[in-house]
């Protein structure tokens, strides 16, 4: 679980219904008509431009905004040197029943095409098309959201215009005045909390996640193709780890002299 999104998510709705309750009466800033235009027509256009099925791996990408959990630079540098040292003393035949305990799936690809004898460079072109297919799976998600962040704004524009023209339409009823002007500004408040409330920072986080999951799966390939270059273990280690930050470098390091300490 992430704490921090469902942390910005009620922080920022607390924010703006504290700011309302100090200000005036909440249930001032419901209304119907406007939720229809700007909720409505966004989500008509949402469908509109994107095939259900689009839309459904969009809406399903949300977990990993909200429940998520990283790969850990740590635990997949341990497994490929694990792997790098079942192959220096056994061969690369022996990484096949190894394969078999591995979680991760791209992992287990690449040591098995390594097993199968495949070229390395083919080993290469095929790890990093699937990884290109993964980066244009995300950004196609993360797309939708954009998306909607700009028909938010949009339809409530759209529905201050329609507002605008009721109330000048009808200047001559003083009546309708407040309910034409409520549609007229609440419409703009609301495509306002669609695109930065919701949709905006979702983007963020989901450019985040997959920028997070490519790193580690070209720390994978590197070490897949280290393997099976026939590097060196220590070796290995010391280049998987110029893929990490200096702090994460440092602590990597720590917890292999503790356990060789123990």
């Amino acid at each position: 679980m992430d704490i921090a999104s469902f942390v910005g998510l009620a922080g920022g709705i607390g924010v703006m219904a504290l700011t309302i309750m100090l200000s005036g009466n909440l249930a001032g800033y419901i209304d119907i008509p406007s939720i229809v235009c700007t909720f409505g027509g966004t989500t008509s256009m949402v469908i509109f431009a994107y095939p259900f099925s689009k839309i459904g791996e969009a809406f399903g990408s949300l977990k990993h905004v909200f429940f998520y959990k990283a790969l850990e630079a740590e635990s997949i540098i341990k497994a490929i040197i694990d792997l790098a040292n079942v192959a220096r003393k056994e061969g690369l035949l022996a990484l096949e029943e190894a394969a078999q305990q591995l979680q991760d799936s791209f992992l287990q690809k690449g040591i098995l095409l390594i097993v199968d004898g495949t070229d390395p460079e083919l080993v290469r072109n095929i790890l990093e098309t699937e990884l290109s297919f993964i980066e244009d799976r995300h950004k196609g998600n993360q797309a939708v959201f954009e998306f909607m962040a700009t028909m938010g704004p949009g339809f409530g524009m759209l529905g201050t215009l329609i507002g605008l023209i009721n109330m000048l339409a009808n200047l001559s009823d003083p009546s309708t005045l407040g309910p034409n002007m409520a549609v007229a500004i609440i419409t703009t408040l609301y495509g306002s909390i669609i695109a930065n409330v919701f949709c905006n920072p979702v983007v963020n986080k989901l450019k985040l996640r997959s920028s997070e999951e490519i790193l580690m799966k070209e720390v994978m390939l590197e070490g897949m193709l280290s393997i099976q270059a026939g590097e060196n273990p220590r070796i290995i280690e010391e280049k998987l780890k110029a893929f990490m930050a200096p702090k994460l470098r440092a602590k990597i390091g720590a917890e292999k002299e503790q356990k060789e300490g123990e």
